[in-house]
């Protein structure tokens, strides 16, 4: 079942079930990491529509991907006094003290998308996707694809420090591990934009004699994908086929390369960490029922033969 659909399907069982819970004008405060990709934008729009969707009063708060800004909306939230605090943690470090004043005010924190290096009795639950496997189902793409062939391959890391940039690495490198034809022979942080990641790919591409000696680009997020897209464009190379691309979060913008021959493979990272989190919240808040500590969503693959203009028109209005 495709897992819009799925979450849809949930919300409207919780709006059976659970209503009661979530329908007493409650106040949620949103810590989000900020705007650096269309993905983090689809997250943003998604996340206010399924709070509007359960009568919730959200109260958002952008930290410009840094983190002593997600601190002080934290102290804030809890200063107001808000029902339960969603966050998108910018970095995994760090969070202890602030947690634990949530903690002793009684405030439920649910993490999205993104983990923390904290005791998990910190925080209600974590909603997000198996990064490793984004990037073992990335590198595994690719080692089937160029099969015996040799292959260097360039990367384009997510934020120093992030989650995703950390287990998005693992996961490329441990599918790559027993292929001695493939290597990673440039890395270097694109803090997951457009902007970020073309600069670097110029990088690359200058010192990989002028690209010609790169097999492949591997890029942690979509919009780092499509900037590194332009710079090998740039550089007189045809993407997704003098250089092959592959990316994660499956954003409507790598559809529309994908449609035009310049990306080759995008994991799917769904937008939608909201539905499962308020669902797991209205069942705690109803009954204390305790929710798993860790919710998955799906990450699937896409290539070429996956419809790319269509799935380019059904993303395009969530917010990307």
């Amino acid at each position: 079942m495709n897992i819009f659909r799925t979450l849809a399907l949930s919300a409207g069982m919780i709006a059976l079930g659970c209503s009661t819970a979530l329908a007493a004008n409650l106040t949620i405060g949103f810590s989000q990491i900020g705007s650096e990709s269309g993905w983090r934008a689809a997250e943003t729009s998604v996340t206010k529509a399924e709070a509007e969707k359960r009568g919730i009063t959200l109260k958002f708060a952008d930290a410009q991907q840094k983190q002593e800004n997600q601190i002080k909306a934290i102290r804030g939230f809890i200063a107001q006094g808000v029902d339960a605090i969603l966050v998108a943690p910018v970095v995994a470090t760090g969070w202890e003290n602030v947690l634990t004043e949530a903690k002793e005010a009684k405030i439920p924190v649910i993490l999205l998308d993104r983990g923390i290096d904290a005791p998990k009795d910190l925080y209600l639950t974590s909603v997000a996707s198996d990064q490793v496997k984004e990037g073992r189902v990335a590198g595994d793409w690719l080692a089937k694809t160029v099969g015996s062939k040799p292959c260097k391959v360039v990367e384009l890391q997510g934020t120093v420090g992030s989650t995703p940039a950390i287990n998005r690495k693992k996961g490329f490198e441990e599918a790559i591990a027993g292929q001695k034809n493939i290597s990673i022979v440039r890395s270097q942080t694109g803090d997951f934009t457009r902007a970020k990641g073309k600069e670097v790919m110029e990088g690359f591409l200058k010192a990989e004699n002028g690209g010609k000696d790169i097999c492949a680009m591997y890029a942690h997020n979509d919009d780092m994908a499509v900037g590194g897209i332009q710079a090998i464009k740039d550089a007189g190379l045809k993407p997704g086929k003098d250089i092959l691309v592959v990316s994660i979060d499956a954003v409507p913008d790598i559809f529309k390369a994908m449609a035009a021959g310049e990306a080759n493979a995008t994991v799917e990272l769904t937008p939608n960490m909201a539905g499962p989190a308020l669902d797991a919240l209205a069942a705690f808040l109803k009954d204390k029922k305790q929710p798993e500590k860790f919710i998955i969503t799906e990450s699937k693959l896409y290539t070429p033969a996956d419809d790319p203009k269509g799935e380019h028109e059904r993303r395009k209005g969530l917010g990307y």
